[in-house]
């Protein structure tokens, strides 16, 4: 097992348990292929499984998103995934049992939570990828799966650059609070451990026939039941209230009034 991270000293303490460590900025391309170069010195030249887990947030309106800030978004969420599978593919190619690509996309892949339109988006990007590559590289006896996860307990939030505020002209400004804790991620309804998250998606990873979507995390089957079998109607009240969108709405008649 090896764990990869820009700063290799925040994964020092893996080595305790037997996990190889190693540097990786999956936005570098000289980063990955060194990285490349030290799994394949490290395994004999095969890699069995890859997870692909690095991703960011980026909370704003739509109306308001600063494009270059999106871009970003897009360039490790999406791209970067895109540009660390093709590094690696040589590598699963030599797997001797059949390999795995796990991409760590999420449920917001599926759900348009209201201020996380990029995010959400660039998680339906990757998640649309993950797709094809299922289909693009079964030939080649590798798995692909994509993993859509829920509410997990990390620093997710606190790791975003600064605390998200919405710009003095936003069309949202009567009920600013409201929509910087959406912004935030302070509106999302719940989070699981990660280590219960984690066991249960190794479960679920190493079983004898992995399922193409792992759902895993809070409200994730919640989630996957509402979007199979119930029209987008019944979630978008909901969803528009977590996001304080029905008090924007009732302040808007107010002012119509006047």
């Amino acid at each position: 097992v090896i764990a990869t991270a820009r700063n290799p000293t925040k994964v020092a303490h893996f080595k305790a348990l037997g996990i190889e460590t190693l540097p990786l900025d999956v936005l570098s391309a000289e980063s990955i292929e060194a990285c490349v170069t030290s799994v394949a010195d490290l395994t004999g030249g095969s890699l069995d499984i890859l997870v692909n887990n690095s991703g960011a947030g980026y909370g704003m309106p739509l109306t308001d998103a600063d494009i270059t800030e999106a871009k970003k978004c897009y360039d490790l969420n999406v791209w970067a995934l895109l540009a660390v599978t093709q590094a690696f593919t040589p590598l699963l190619l030599e797997s001797r049992t059949g390999a795995m690509i796990v991409n760590n996309t999420s449920i917001a892949s599926v759900t348009p939570l209201p201020m996380q339109g990029i995010y959400n988006s660039s998680k339906a990007a990757a998640a649309m990828l993950t797709d094809n590559l299922r289909l693009e590289l079964a030939p080649f006896n590798i798995k692909v799966i994509d993993l859509r996860t829920g509410g997990v307990r990390s620093n997710f939030f606190q790791n975003l650059p600064a605390a998200p505020t919405l710009p003095s002209n936003s069309i949202y400004a009567p009920v600013r609070e409201a929509i910087e804790k959406t912004m935030a991620g302070d509106s999302l309804p719940g989070f699981v451990a990660s280590q219960r998250w984690a066991e249960q998606v190794v479960r679920d990873l190493l079983s004898s026939k992995p399922p193409t979507h792992v759902w895993r995390g809070h409200s994730a089957w919640m989630v996957w039941f509402v979007q199979r079998f119930m029209p987008h109607t019944f979630s978008d009240g909901m969803l528009s209230k977590m996001a304080g969108l029905d008090v924007l709405v009732e302040k808007l008649a107010q002012g119509k009034e006047k």
